[in-house]
């Protein structure tokens, strides 16, 4: 028995509903902007507050005005129904191999985040609560999950690879396509009740699934009492890893005291004679003041392999014990790899940051090792890319 299953009801694209997903944003007026742009994108139903007739609204409060948007997009005609289908998934882009997936429900019960929790289902990255609970409120708002959990499959992730190629390349046209900001096209073909779609699944769900990305998404479901969720299930080959740096808008210490802080904590503090750049693995590269400072800073002999990881250590030593600060302070901005060093020191030199710190990204030896240990991975420390795509596959949950 598999653990992946169809989606039962779902919505599929007919083109220009595609998104990031609403997590994926470093500044809250690049989600207006688009959805001022486009009406019909889909984060005009994950991010309800930021359309611009609901500006104003408290998240809560624009509720509402989701569920609106959403039945008219439907009634439009911008997605069309469909029963009991699987998605081969597609995403292609010049000079790189084309990354795969299967959007599906994964049941809800297998996720585990401890050694001692059985499952199949592997959440490994602490969340943030508040996060959650919107996307709970959402889902029960709009009866239907609009963005996908990204899962990969490190069982059968070979096979499930060729397979979706061969599907794909048997499938002709596809039913809709999206190129996204980078440039990739997302293109999906629906399968109906038969072999293939019993043979992709059981590929798809042979193995342990790890969260590469959606976190809060998973947690979401298992929150709102879902028994299955939305997931693109995707194979190894399909992604790597971006950096995941951090913005702080404010610092509650000046330069100087940060400095004598960090090395009261044991930490190098070297100044560079250069721009900021993404440092190599072990070494933290922050930019304040219009100055560079490379940071080598203590890590615990007694601790774990997460504990010691360059963006645990930023959280520990440089965020809560330089500067008194918690992870989920709205001070601090989460920029994934999408987002180059240029624009981070842009952001810093321009005064709408006043810290911008670098991280060398999460290796996929780390990753693997962090999931078979069955720990938690630190907020925010993974950018998988190509990420699957909001928007174009839709699961009714009711």
């Amino acid at each position: 028995m598999t653990v992946v299953h169809p989606i039962s009801r779902a919505w599929i694209t007919n083109g220009g509903t595609g998104a990031q997903n609403y997590d994926e944003f470093a500044d809250d007026a690049e989600i207006t902007d688009i959805i001022k742009a486009n009406p019909h994108s889909a984060l005009a139903v994950e991010m309800p507050h930021l359309a611009p007739e609901s500006l104003g609204k408290s998240f809560l409060e624009s509720l509402p005005d989701a569920a609106v948007r959403l039945q008219r997009d439907q009634a439009e005609e911008k997605y069309r129904q469909a029963e009991h289908v699987v998605v081969l998934y597609r995403i292609t882009a010049p000079g790189e191999a084309p990354a795969y997936g299967l959007w599906s429900m994964v049941e809800t019960g297998q996720i585990s985040t401890s050694a001692d929790e059985p499952g199949l289902v592997i959440r490994n990255e602490d969340v943030f609560i508040s996060k959650v609970r919107e996307r709970v409120a959402l889902a029960e708002a709009v009866n239907t999950l609009l963005s996908p959990v990204l899962l990969l499959q490190t069982g059968r992730g070979e096979e499930l690879h060729a397979a979706l190629a061969e599907a794909i390349d048997a499938a002709g046209e596809p039913a809709a396509t999206d190129v996204d900001g980078s440039g990739r096209t997302h293109a999906i073909w629906p399968v109906g009740p038969g072999e293939l779609q019993d043979r992709l699944l059981a590929l798809a769900g042979g193995g342990e699934l790890v969260v590469a990305d959606g976190n809060h998404r998973s947690l979401a479901a298992q929150t709102g009492g879902l028994e299955r969720f939305l997931a693109v299930v995707t194979t190894p080959a399909s992604v790597f890893i971006q950096p995941y740096n951090r913005l702080v808008s404010e610092l509650p210490a000046s330069l100087d005291e940060l400095r004598e802080r960090l090395r009261a904590a044991g930490a190098t503090v070297t100044e560079l004679p250069r721009a900021v750049q993404l440092p190599p693995k072990g070494t933290i590269e922050m930019y304040v003041g219009g100055r560079t400072f490379a940071l080598e800073l203590p890590t615990d002999p007694a601790g774990t392999t997460v504990e010691n990881l360059d963006h645990a250590l930023v959280e520990r030593v440089l965020l809560r014990d330089s500067l008194g600060l918690d992870p989920g302070d709205k001070r601090i901005s989460y920029i994934g790899g999408d987002y180059p060093v240029e624009w981070l020191r842009g952001e810093v030199d321009a005064g709408r940051a006043e810290l911008a710190v670098l991280i060398a990204p999460v290796t996929v030896e780390d990753f693997v090792e962090v999931n078979l240990e069955r720990l938690k991975l630190p907020r925010k420390s993974t950018w998988f890319t190509p990420k699957a795509r909001g928007g174009l596959v839709l699961a009714e949950i009711r």
